[in-house]
């Protein structure tokens, strides 16, 4: 029974985001592109802006809670068979490159911008420094992991559960934040 209940989420899901995709693709013609076969939960946000491009490879498969946002003149590309859990939000005001079969645990983010706070009136009149963010093919990203502007991750690597990371990290590397715990009396 659960395993019907499963395949038939998954029709639902599959019909529902060619449904999505194409009301989508009405407002953004040249700005989005997307395989006919995607599992796409209907608690998924899609924002795309103006001149602004995204890229869905074949069996991209996003859970409930997630948001891709490409801003003014931004891309994001996402390549097959790549997943995202629960609360992802990925937030490109450049571009936003991730390989094929990529898994994202829940609520990792990724931003390829910071706010400018040091430009006169940076963060009132909304001023970003932006750098790419690539990521390679078969990466596996843990929860609650934040991927800052300019960061490149190689193919084969992990990222481990709760890090935040920004830099060039090479190929089959496994990637471990390790925090100490201070607990201190009153």
């Amino acid at each position: 029974m659960k395993i019907m209940i499963k395949y038939f989420r998954a029709i639902i899901y599959i019909f529902y985001s060619l449904v999505k995709f194409l009301i989508i693709k009405l407002f953004n013609v040249k700005g989005f592109k997307f395989s006919l076969i995607n599992v796409i939960s209907p608690f998924t946000q899609i924002d795309i802006n103006r001149r602004a491009f995204l890229t869905l490879g074949k069996m991209v498969r996003i859970s409930s809670g997630s948001k891709l946002r490409v801003r003014n003149g931004a891309i994001m590309e996402i390549g097959e068979n790549t997943f995202l859990n629960n609360g992802c939000i990925f937030t490109a005001h450049e571009k936003i490159y991730i390989g094929t079969n990529v898994q994202f645990g829940p609520n990792v983010y990724i931003y390829d911008h910071d706010h400018d706070f040091r430009s006169e009136n940076g963060l009132k009149d909304l001023k970003y420094k932006t750098s790419p963010v690539i990521i390679g093919d078969n990466v596996w990203i843990g929860a609650n992991t934040v991927i800052l502007r300019g960061t490149t991750i190689g193919d084969n690597s992990v990222i481990a559960a709760g890090s935040v990371i920004k830099g060039n990290y090479e190929r089959n590397s496994i990637i471990i934040q390790k925090r100490e715990t201070l607990v201190s009396k009153f």
